[in-house]
């Protein structure tokens, strides 16, 4: 791409006519012929009978001349006209679509049937029908998007034209007309051959020529200029046409006015100005902060001045282009007294390309890049080839996902409703269990003496319900006693209650659970290894349950007490019975290996002190050197001792060393057998 000298609005005649609107999607049929839009009324025709029927508005027939003025005022045919105009190819809407879009778009349409002398209608009908004009047209992108989604060119800020056999234009849409920019004319089928028409418009002169105002804002500088970018209408002769005779050809471009300022409004390499870090962390109190406040009032100040300076000249530009942030865009489009721009003014653009710091010389830049056209010179082969190859590099068109089967909903099992009678019952199992797992004896007693009867038949072996927390584990009061480790509890249940203790555990449903681990052989000599193996999902009772030898001793003592009251040996699963003599002479064997014990230490220590005395030598001290200037041999002393002394045995004879260490054995020695006899 390159630039020429060419103006856009000074294109030669000859290269109009031969210019043909430039598009990407080569694989599409020739766009038919403009339509003129014309922005008479639409005419009437009268019918046989002599009625009137609108030739927009499809099955609107009207009996005089005043019905026919009210339907012109109306929103449906004024929304038909608009949409005509928008694309001819549209097709009008009857009566009861449009009341139907109107209900969708939950806008209140009101002065439908205001009166004539009314001035300026009423804001509310435009301000609807655009809505659903805006609203129609998004629809239709939307549809297109969805049929030729692989095939739909971005769009560019650039409108390009070709002129054969290799010379192409491109021009900014941004120096279009409002409506040219719209979303939904750019994805119109007609909107190159209606750009190229309003390019040749734009070739006409008119009186005192086409001026621009641009503007840029930006880290406190300012830099604004009103240019004329076409030749006056005058310069030609009305009557023949041809142009008058200039001392000095006036050229395409000229600076009518201009001015640039600075102010200190941002702090140097830190970016973003005061403002808007005074909005995100509060207001700061330094001195700087004051200059940059300053600076930007100053700045809003001066701006505002100028544009009320230049308010007669901007009134007659035909476009105004301002570069600023949104901060500072509110300097020239605010809300305040003698503003010169508004908001909606169809005047206002942008730049359509990046723009550095605002000076004079980025204005001229600018607007050179603006008003003269872009160039390049392709033949129509190469266009082709750059065309086909721009589509084949498109991403394709993703495939439209199949909508998921809706999922099934599953029904959830409501749990039957509960009877006062059945919430009392689970309520009583609940605490009754509580105390038991929790070792709560006494509180037990109160409670079974009290609530007993309240219980379904069976005692205390009633089986415990399968809603009840324990019911995976234990199925008796007394299996959950012994798995829970309360040796109190279980001896309660045992000896008071006379709990059996033959009643199978339940098997897990999942897996197997593995039996507890006995620990060591019994002090009284008698082994458990001897009772029935405990295997995978085999029987089990309430004494297999019990981790600990004090609960098993429980069994035991119960078995020896009352051996004809259960099967304590076979269907009870206790390996043997234990009685009070038994626990006797085991204590009593337990003392003696520990009297035993200690005997031995002692007379092993006495052995070692023995020895120590014989191989103790005899200790010569030697008297002490006395201090000079003279360098001990042992090396330099350190103020505080050896640091690097080991358990104070530094300089001492091997023999010395030795017994110290058989004295640090000996009290090691008598530190255990206080452990031992403690125990």
């Amino acid at each position: 791409m390159a630039y020429h000298s060419y103006n856009v609005y000074s294109l030669p005649k000859d290269l109009l006519d031969t210019l043909t609107p430039r598009s990407l999607i080569s694989h599409q049929p020739p766009l038919p012929p403009p339509q003129t839009h014309s922005q008479k009324p639409p005419q009437v025709q009268s019918h046989a009978n002599g009625a009137r029927a609108c030739t927009v508005c499809p099955a609107a027939t009207f009996l005089d001349v005043e019905e026919q003025r009210a339907h012109f005022r109306s929103d449906w045919h004024r929304y038909n006209v608009k949409l005509r105009l928008t694309s001819p190819n549209a097709v009008a809407v009857s009566e009861d679509e449009f009341s139907k879009l109107v209900d969708a778009l939950e806008v209140s349409i009101s002065g439908s049937a205001s009166s004539s002398e009314d001035e300026g209608g009423d804001d509310s009908d435009e301000d609807a029908v655009a809505a659903l004009m805006k609203k129609t047209a998004l629809g239709r992108v939307a549809e297109e998007d969805d049929d030729d989604e692989g095939t739909r060119m971005p769009q560019t800020a650039l409108s390009w034209f070709h002129s054969p056999p290799s010379t192409q234009i491109g021009i900014y849409k941004t120096l279009f007309p409002l409506p040219f920019l719209a979303p939904h004319f750019a994805l119109s089928p007609d909107a190159p051959t209606r750009f190229l028409e309003e390019l040749k418009r734009m070739q006409e002169p008119i009186e005192g020529g086409r001026t621009w105002a641009l503007f840029m804002v930006a880290g406190g500088h300012f830099a604004g200029a009103v240019v004329r970018v076409s030749k006056d209408g005058e310069d030609e002769d009305e009557g023949t046409g041809k142009k008058k005779k200039q001392k000095k050809p006036k050229p395409d471009t000229e600076v009518i006015l201009h001015k640039t300022f600075h102010r200190y409004t941002t702090r140097r390499k830190q970016g973003g100005s005061q403002g808007l870090n005074d909005n995100a962390k509060g207001n700061a109190k330094s001195a700087g902060a004051q200059l940059r406040r300053y600076g930007e009032l100053s700045l809003q100040n001066d701006i505002r001045t100028l544009l009320s300076t230049w308010a007669e000249d901007l009134d007659g530009c035909e476009r105004i282009f301002i570069r600023a942030s949104g901060g500072n865009r509110r300097i020239f489009l605010g809300d305040y007294e003698g503003s010169v721009l508004e908001k909606g003014d169809d005047r206002l653009r942008g730049f359509p390309f990046p723009t550095r710091r605002p000076t004079q010389d980025e204005l001229l830049r600018c607007l050179g890049e603006l008003a003269r056209v872009k160039t390049g010179n392709l033949t129509e082969e190469a266009l082709k080839a750059q065309d086909e190859a721009f589509l084949a590099a498109l991403p394709k068109p993703k495939p439209k996902p199949t909508p998921a089967p809706p999922p099934v909903a599953v029904q959830k099992v409501e749990e039957p409703k509960l009877s006062k009678e059945e919430e009392a019952l689970r309520e009583r199992w609940g605490r009754l269990l509580e105390m038991v797992t929790k070792g709560r004896l006494e509180p037990l007693r109160a409670f079974w003496a009290r609530e007993q009867a309240q219980f379904p038949p069976g005692g205390v072996d009633a089986p415990i319900p399968d809603w009840a927390p324990e019911s995976h584990r234990a199925s008796t009061l007394l299996q959950a006693a012994a798995l829970a480790g309360h040796e109190d509890v279980t001896s309660w249940l045992l000896d008071e209650l006379n709990a059996d203790p033959t009643i199978p555990v339940p098997l897990p449903t999942s897996k197997a659970v593995p039996a507890p681990v006995p620990e060591e052989k019994e002090e009284d000599g008698e082994d458990e290894s001897n009772a029935l193996p405990l295997a995978p999902n085999a029987r089990r009772t309430a004494y297999d349950l019990a981790h600990t030898r004090a609960v098993r001793n429980v069994f035991r003592r119960a078995a020896y007490d009352r051996p004809t009251q259960w099967d304590w040996l076979g269907a009870g699963r206790v390996p043997s019975a234990l009685s009070r003599e038994m626990e006797a002479r085991a204590e009593d064997k337990k003392k003696g290996r520990r009297k035993g014990l200690k005997d031995r230490v002692r007379e092993r220590e006495a052995r070692d002190k023995e020895k120590d005395k014989e191989r103790e030598p005899v200790v010569v001290v030697e008297a002490p050197k006395k201090v000079g200037r003279d360098i001990d041999d042992r090396g330099p002393r350190r103020l505080g001792g050896s640091s690097g002394a080991q358990d104070g045995t530094v300089g001492l004879t091997p023999e010395m060393r030795a017994k110290v260490e058989r004295e640090r054995r000996a009290r090691a020695a008598e530190a255990r057998i206080k452990a031992l006899s403690g125990r």
